[in-house]
């Protein structure tokens, strides 16, 4: 089975390329592109589709479409359809070896089902012009696509993979919690980013100048809505923008706390002083990109590397859980 773990290996790894190259194009409004999906224009790439790129960009000079975020677009989808291609493979190999396979076919078919209502939602996003609902599920296909490959790399790793850990049932719940508040702050974070309301605050700790600026949540935090608007169709008004920053920054600060006392609590339990210098570490680059991301107007390289360090993080605490629920 080392092809197989090789494979699984394989595809983990080009799951983050995925999920970090799904945010750079995002973050630089390449995610129109390509108008249509999955190809460009109805062609493999946008070298084909070069002469309709062109007369869109006669119309529209200053619209989403040009040749440069075509291609942005298409090289993240050929990305994606690799993934797929190698999440299927790891399922066919786990229903045929299921006999000599450490665990059930289940987690891999789960992952093949999971790579197909991505790609619906990554054909979503286009179609339905960058709603904040289906962009921000789709991040969070990404991320559950992350956690859920780490955690069948690790099973068929068995005891290599956790040689060095002693038993520490006591931190089963205290891992999951953080698990669930790193999680919820991804969601939060890509309802901010999808929602272009990362700049609503431009000063910190303060925001706009005070602690508690107006905001609309309800507005905010309405799901089924277009970009930019409302439920009812209107402009969406800068306090609603304002209350999605807000409240990704609590969040922040609660997950900030948590982590903090889970990585001292690592700390003190045999074996897992190591894992407690991950978390933290990943935790005090996470807030300092967060930071530097409000102060210097959201840069493209540290608005990336925060979307790639929420990733890493992520990844540390499912590392953690399956640490700590092995037998």
């Amino acid at each position: 089975m080392t092809f197989y773990r090789n494979l699984i290996l394989a595809a983990l790894i080009l799951t983050f390329g995925v999920v970090t190259l799904g945010a750079y194009v995002r973050l630089s409004d390449a995610g129109l592109g390509c108008p249509d999906w999955p190809g460009c224009y109805g062609k493999l790439t946008p070298h084909h589709a070069a002469d309709a790129i062109n007369a869109e960009l006669a119309e529209r000079p200053d619209g989403p479409v040009s040749h440069d975020k075509a291609w942005k677009e298409m090289v993240h989808r050929y990305a994606a359809g690799t993934l797929g291609l190698l999440v299927l493979g790891i399922a066919v190999l786990a229903w045929r070896g299921r006999r000599e396979a450490r665990g059930s076919p289940a987690l891999p078919l789960l992952l093949l089902g999971l790579i197909v209502f991505q790609a619906l939602l990554g054909m979503w996003t286009v179609t339905k012009l960058l709603k904040p609902l289906v962009v921000t599920s789709h991040l969070l296909g990404g991320m559950a696509t992350l956690s859920l490959l780490l955690w069948l790399w690790l099973r068929e790793r068995g005891h290599a993979s956790h040689a060095y850990f002693a038993r520490a049932d006591h931190l089963r719940g205290s891992a999951a919690l953080g698990l669930l508040l790193v999680a919820t702050q991804i969601a939060l974070g890509g309802w901010v980013s999808t929602n272009y309301a990362a700049l609503a605050c431009t000063d910190f700790p303060m925001c706009q100048g005070v602690w508690m600026p107006p905001m609309d949540f309800e507005h905010g935090f309405t799901l089924h809505r277009e970009l930019g608007e409302t439920a009812a169709g209107d402009l969406l008004p800068m306090t609603a923008l304002t209350g999605i920053h807000w409240v990704h920054r609590v969040m922040a600060l609660i997950v900030t706390l948590y982590l903090g006392w889970l990585a001292l609590r690592l700390l003190r339990t045999p074996g897992y002083a190591g894992m407690s210098l991950v978390v933290a570490g990943l935790l005090t680059l996470q807030v300092a990109l967060g930071i530097g991301n409000v102060l210097l107007s959201l840069p493209l390289a540290l608005a990336v590397a925060h979307n790639a360090g929420a990733g890493l993080l992520l990844a540390s605490l499912v590392v953690l859980n399956y640490r700590v629920r092995r037998r």
